[in-house]
């Protein structure tokens, strides 16, 4: 039986979990693959810590070079994550003629161009499953079930640390730091959370996304990215009493020649399918012009889910290899010729609705000159209400918008920032409500 040698580049999380299954389902990947999937070689700094899996101590090194350059490996997994190390090792491996397989989305989002036309040129596959969504198979679903398929909108939970945090606020009321305290002593987030809580995690998964979607190069800067550090237990409220959740969003959407792409806190309506997606789930919903909409849905991170991502290229790369082809399925989705620049329609131009909640001064004429402010914008409001207890003179008053343009209401927040009667900055969400297109 043929056998591929594997050498895993990073022992940390992920690593130690795909070494986990490579070694435990040995004789499953190997009755399914028809090939054995062999584990050769780990290289991490630090070899000594005990992870529970036994691997012998001649599987095990420091030097990362020496399974790079090593001839009678035929696949490399990157588990070393970030954006120098990592891409010198992919870089040096791809031009050994080695298959490549790794989860590291950062790295995809600001370099994948470079390393796909890299892997490209020299005849050898690049495989990114486990960058987007954990377990859930969203490259392989864009890729391959959906190929017949235009894609007309992404819309997806991506970022199981927010998610986590909005869920806890929604359901106990505790303001965010409390909250993302919880979320780190649960081991959820980080010491240093900023990439998840202030977006960046979810926009270098959809950068990818986009770019498999609509056959355009991967395009990160353009992605308009928002978190979710200033959502508050009051308006997560008064968007229950609306009827709708907030979650942290990926959107994506063909707009013939542009696209939209941007991550921002969202409302969305008790029965879209995504506001019951709670805790660290993941949740991804493509609509399509011949499926219509499908949702997938699990583990977005973790040891084991993003690992099982993970084996899973190994397995595609190894049922390759046995045919004697790689690049049978384009690395992003399109045949290279056809990969174009689309532009990502800036966040100034999009319209959608807006909830807006003001700390606003509780006397007459109020409301009255805020509406005249937003009239004089061309932002007609769908509802008003005055909300919750008065706190040093002022009261919560929250409006829902009919569909307005982003600038727009930009610059009528900031005529409003300036009056007397409103206090501090007012608070700004977008809602994506597919029953209100007016």
């Amino acid at each position: 039986m043929k056998q591929f040698n594997v050498g895993i580049l990073g022992f940390g999380t992920v690593g130690t979990g795909v070494a986990k299954i490579l070694l435990s389902q040995k004789e499953l990947l190997r009755d399914r693959v028809g090939a054995e999937l062999h584990l050769k070689r780990i290289a991490d700094i630090d070899i000594t810590t005990v992870r529970g899996i036994a691997v012998g101590e001649d599987v095990l090194t420091t030097d990362a070079a020496s399974v790079i350059d090593d001839p009678d490996i035929d696949i490399i997994v990157e588990m070393i994550g970030g954006l120098t190390v990592a891409r010198e090792f992919i870089i040096q491996a791809i031009t050994n003629g080695k298959q490549v397989v790794t989860a590291n989305k950062a790295l995809l989002a600001s370099h994948g161009n470079e390393l796909l036309e890299l892997a490209a040129a020299k005849g050898v596959d690049l495989a990114y499953e486990a960058s987007v969504g954990g377990c859930m198979p969203i490259i392989k679903a864009i890729r391959e079930s959906l190929v017949g398929n235009r894609i007309k909108a992404m819309t997806g939970i991506l970022n199981g640390t927010c998610n986590y945090i909005l869920s806890k606020i929604s359901d106990d009321g505790s303001p965010f730091d409390a909250t993302l305290a919880e979320a780190q002593a649960r081991g959820y987030a980080e010491a240093d959370p900023t990439l998840d809580v202030e977006g960046l995690d979810t926009a270098h998964k959809l950068a990818i996304l986009t770019a498999i979607a609509y056959g355009m190069k991967i395009n990160l800067n353009d992605i308009y990215t928002e978190g979710i550090s200033k959502i508050t237990p009051n308006d997560i409220e008064f968007a229950s009493q609306f009827g709708y959740r907030i979650k942290l969003l990926a959107i994506s959407k063909d707009l013939g020649d542009m696209v939209e792409a941007r991550i921002h806190p969202t409302m969305i309506p008790f029965d879209n399918m995504l506001s019951n997606v709670n805790s660290t789930l993941n949740a991804i919903m493509v609509s399509a012009d011949a499926v219509d909409q499908i949702m997938l849905y699990g583990h977005g991170a973790g040891m084991m889910p993003t690992a099982s991502a993970v084996v899973g290229d190994l397995a595609d790369i190894a049922r390759n290899l046995m045919s004697g082809t790689t690049g049978r399925v384009p690395l992003l989705s399109y045949q290279t010729e056809k990969i174009r620049r689309i532009p990502i329609l800036p966040i100034d131009e999009i319209h959608t609705h807006y909830y807006l909640r003001f700390s606003a001064l509780d006397r007459p004429g109020v409301l009255s000159k805020i509406s005249g402010v937003l009239g004089q914008h061309q932002i007609s409001i769908k509802s008003a209400y005055q909300k919750g207890r008065k706190t040093n003179g002022t009261v919560p008053l929250v409006m829902l918008t009919h569909r307005a343009k982003e600038a727009d209401v930009n610059k009528a927040l900031q005529e409003l920032d300036a009056l007397d009667v409103v206090s501090g900055y007012p608070v700004k969400i977008r809602i994506e409500d597919e029953r209100n297109q007016e």
